[in-house]
């Protein structure tokens, strides 16, 4: 899944929320003692977050609808396509307007900053003051996809992902709806099972 939606799978407690934004950028064991224990925790959240979605019937038959060209691009416009419509629907799944949950993650990650990767620390006014904004519309999907093409630095089929978005909508979006409530269901099972 993509940084939406991870940020909305933390609940309501910030330092599950740091941990889950962290995921992306923290590799390898989990050391105990790195990170406070609830940081760790949306850390692991954020691992079995991704596992659950890499495997879900749903997930997987959105990547086969993709173009073969796209090829092994398709996981990463899938997990954004999600977010597009987690951001589109965001009032089916939120009772906080998404601006304002933007804003709230957005200042519970600044006041953990010094706990970052200095990568993610870099990347923090991007996610939050441009793409996540953006995630709406496929426009906006379009934009963010075109930003990840250059950082890629290799050649790679993203600028033009938001072709199959277009292309696929509907299917696409029947399989997120299938999707989702199941992911919400894992994670915030996951969540409390550990206090």
């Amino acid at each position: 899944m993509n940084i939406l939606a991870h940020l909305h799978l933390s609940g309501e407690e910030p330092d599950i929320l740091v941990g889950n934004l962290m995921g992306d950028f923290v590799k390898g064991r989990l050391a105990e003692g790195r990170y406070p224990p609830r940081i760790t925790w949306g850390l692991e959240l954020h691992r079995r977050i991704d596992s659950f979605a890499g495997g879900h019937g749903a997930f997987l038959a959105s990547k086969r609808r993709l173009d073969p060209s796209v090829g092994l691009y398709r996981g990463v416009l899938v997990d954004l396509f999600y977010d597009h419509f987690l951001a589109a629907g965001w009032d089916s799944h939120a009772v906080e307007p998404l601006h304002r949950f933007i804003e709230r993650s957005q200042s519970v990650a600044l006041s953990h900053v010094a706990l970052f990767p200095e990568r993610l620390a870099r990347l923090l006014p991007a996610i939050f003051g441009e793409w996540l904004p953006s995630y709406g519309s496929p426009e906006g999907i379009g934009r963010v996809l075109g930003r990840m093409a250059v950082r890629v630095g290799r050649p790679n089929p993203l600028a033009g992902g938001a072709g199959e978005l277009i292309r696929c909508y509907e299917e696409l979006l029947e399989d997120f709806r299938s999707f989702y409530p199941e992911l919400v269901a894992f994670a915030t099972e996951f969540r409390e099972r550990k206090v």
